[in-house]
């Protein structure tokens, strides 16, 4: 994906001024990186001269190479010192392992010359001590593994000329601050003009963190912000959708979600609070792809394993806990789906990062329950974004994707001739038709409310002519044609937006028998929805109201839901 600005960005521009040498450049046109971002491209000359700096940037905008880049092409212009058991350059301390990782990666690909180390805890020291004897040039590492090695004596921080901390903020709101600042206590001499250069990166710098930099950092630093008084702090290539459902629903509707955002062959990860909850949902026979988990009692080996096997495409579906947020490069990552709305404004900002990287556009759905409906706009409010309600798959969009997937084009000539007999035998759309089915998987297609996302229920609509003061003139619009009966069949009733109409809940059993009975007139038009209508708001005091209202709108009954926009039914009358 290309940043199209080449009259400023282009790593063309770069490679004349002998920059950047070929192994970089080729590297980086390998992963089709032909312009650097607006990060990279306003931090490189800094990074580059020396000086010290903070850089904050909304995730997936290419803050690892705004510095390896830099300095990878720093240390290679002087001088190799190549004797075993030389001490670090460099120092980037990131707050997790998964980041270490990926940072190191990152390093190791730009160059053939220099040596990267990564150090990380869960790992066995042995390998570590042997590589400190080889000698290090850029050693990646998160804060407790790198202050082992300082406590044995093993790792000499002396000769460090370039500090680097990755996802600053993180690291000190983990309670890594102690430990931050006994290491850097190592690489910076008191009273020393000869301190090391300090660059700072985040998608997150609230004030404190500024403050706190300020300690190691020269009197005058550059600073880049990309963000600044931008009220959305989110990635602009995320489209961002919310979901009403039911914790117990959450499971059965995740398969539906990811077939029809991300396809069979689509990469999704699944954020969740908890180890348990990720457990059980990567379990959970009601999700019909490939899932595995990742969180932090899994071992540290087999997260390497599970992160590989999830770039490599072995599975679809990544269910993790907070862990896997912060820093991860998983390229082409189509679907994140939040189980609820985080407290924590900036772990949703992180989170929905991990789709929407480099350029490409992407999607992350965040389900709600109407008790979460505050910390919903708390997000939208601090984050600066808009969420857009929507329901749940309908069964049409389930089939729709079911089908598209069904059939890998290689496999098609395989199948001619059992075709041909099919269609002579059941005809050709019931033999095209069962194919698609059972390819799909789709043995059954459930209804679910677009409110709310119970099973067994369809949502419909029913717009009226002038605009309602009370929703009790649509129950008597009701009532009219299908009897005081329909008070017992009728959930969740919602004004649309206007109050031109409102939309509700019925038992998926009793659709043929109110359309029989219903006839439109001038004044009312009653359709099954086809998507969730956009809604009046709840007044703010039903939002905080005790147990009798539940999990969407108003019923007499005390019920709560929602619904959505469809198809008239053909009975109109005068």
């Amino acid at each position: 994906c290309r940043f199209k600005e080449p009259a400023v960005n282009s790593i063309q521009f770069a490679a004349d001024s002998a920059v950047l040498n070929k192994i970089s450049l080729d590297y980086l046109a390998a992963r089709g990186v032909t312009y650097l971002f607006p990060v990279q491209a306003k931090t490189f000359q800094p990074i580059y001269d020396g000086k010290d700096l903070i850089a904050q940037a909304r995730t997936g905008t290419g803050k690892t190479f705004s510095f390896a880049i830099p300095l990878t092409e720093k240390l290679q212009s002087v001088t190799q010192d190549e004797r075993r058991g030389r001490s670090p350059k460099v120092l980037v301390l990131v707050p997790t392992r998964e980041l270490a990782i990926q940072v190191a990666r990152d390093f190791k690909n730009l160059t053939k010359k220099l040596s990267v180390a990564c150090f990380y805890g869960g790992t066995p020291y042995k390998a570590q001590f042997d590589l400190l004897k080889i000698g290090i040039d850029i050693l990646v590492g998160t804060p407790g593994r790198i202050k082992d090695h300082i406590e044995n004596s093993k790792l000499d921080l002396s000769n460090v000329k370039h500090v680097v901390l990755d996802e600053v903020d993180h690291m000190l709101d983990m309670g890594f601050a102690e430990q931050v600042e006994e290491i850097l206590g190592f690489a910076y001499k008191k009273g020393s003009e000869n301190k090391p250069q300090t660059l700072l990166f985040s998608a997150t710098c609230p004030r404190w963190v500024y403050d706190v930099a300020k300690k190691y950092m020269k009197d005058e630093y550059e600073q880049v912000d990309l963000i600044g008084k931008k009220t959305q702090r989110t990635a602009t290539t995320v489209e961002h959708l919310a979901i009403q459902c039911r914790s117990s629903q959450r499971a059965e509707v995740l398969g539906d979600i990811i077939q029809v955002y991300s396809g069979s062959r689509g990469r999704t990860i699944v954020f969740c609070e908890t180890k348990k909850e990720a457990n059980e949902l990567a379990l959970n026979s009601s999700l019909k792809q490939d899932a595995q988990s990742l969180h932090g009692d899994i071992p540290q080996k087999q997260r390497e394993i599970t992160l590989k096997g999830f770039r490599n495409g072995v599975f679809e579906v990544l269910i993790a806990t907070n862990v896997a947020a912060r820093g991860l490069d998983i390229p082409e990552v189509d679907l994140v789906i939040q189980c609820s709305p985080p407290k924590d404004v900036d772990s949703y900002i992180h989170r929905s990062g991990r789709t929407g990287r480099a350029g490409r556009t992407g999607i992350c759905i965040c389900f709600y329950q109407r008790r979460e409906e505050d910390l919903l706009k708390q997000v939208e409010q601090k984050a600066g974004i808009t969420f857009k309600r929507i329901g749940v798959p309908s069964a049409t969009d389930i089939i729709k994707a079911s089908s598209n997937d069904a059939i890998p084009p290689f496999a098609i000539d395989y199948f001619r001739q059992s075709a041909r007999e099919l269609i002579a035998e059941k005809g050709a759309v019931d033999a095209l038709a069962a194919a698609l089915a059972h390819i799909s998987g789709a043995s059954s297609i459930q209804q679910r409310s677009f409110l709310n996302s119970t099973a067994g229920f369809v949502t419909m609509v029913l717009k009226c002519s002038i605009e309602m003061r009370t929703m009790s003139y649509a129950w008597r619009g009701l009532k009219e044609q299908l009897g005081e009966e329909v008070d017992d069949k009728i959930s969740a009733m919602r004004f649309l937006k206007g109050k031109m109409g409102v939309c509700f809940d019925i038992p998926v059993n009793e659709l043929n028998h109110i359309q029989e009975r219903w006839q439109d007139t001038r004044r009312w038009q009653l359709t099954v929805a086809k998507e969730l209508p956009e809604l009046e708001e709840l007044p703010q005091e039903a939002s905080r109201a005790p147990a009798r209202f539940g999990d969407g709108g108003f019923k007499r009954n005390g019920k709560f839901n929602s619904g959505s926009w469809g198809q008239r039914f053909n009975k109109s009358s005068s």
